[in-house]
């Protein structure tokens, strides 16, 4: 792992920023907090201004792809909004909720593992 990408790495002690998921050396993407909105089509940049190390952090693939361009609420409403999601469209949630295999609680604003763990604040 080249210097720049291992201290981006190790602002979290090798952890997603937001699920806290253990990353490995590879397969971890370097997210930008404040998305850069990169315009594929022209090959240009947003917010050029957004795009330095201080800005990003140790994302599992998983939460850097949820997360795109959107901001840490944003982000946070769209993960509230999957259990949103399972109630209305999915029918082996409604199915195991039918049978008592999964029991359903309010749905509470998720807390990201930079919040739980008190890193900094991005």
């Amino acid at each position: 792992m080249n210097k720049k990408r291992k201290a981006i790495y190790d602002k979290t002690g090798g952890r997603c920023f937001y699920c806290g998921s253990q990353l490995g050396e590879k397969g971890w993407h370097a997210d930008h907090v404040e998305a850069i909105r990169r315009d594929w089509w022209t090959d240009t940049c947003i917010n050029p201004h957004l795009d330095h190390d201080d800005n990003k952090v140790p994302a599992c693939a998983s939460c850097n792809l949820q997360k795109g361009p959107l901001t840490i609420e944003q982000f946070r409403e769209k993960i509230a909004d999957f259990v949103k999601s399972l109630n209305s469209y999915h029918n082996q949630y409604i199915v195991a909720k039918r049978y008592g295999l999964v029991q359903e609680t309010e749905v509470i604003k998720p807390l990201f593992w930079f919040e739980r763990v008190g890193e900094g604040n991005q």
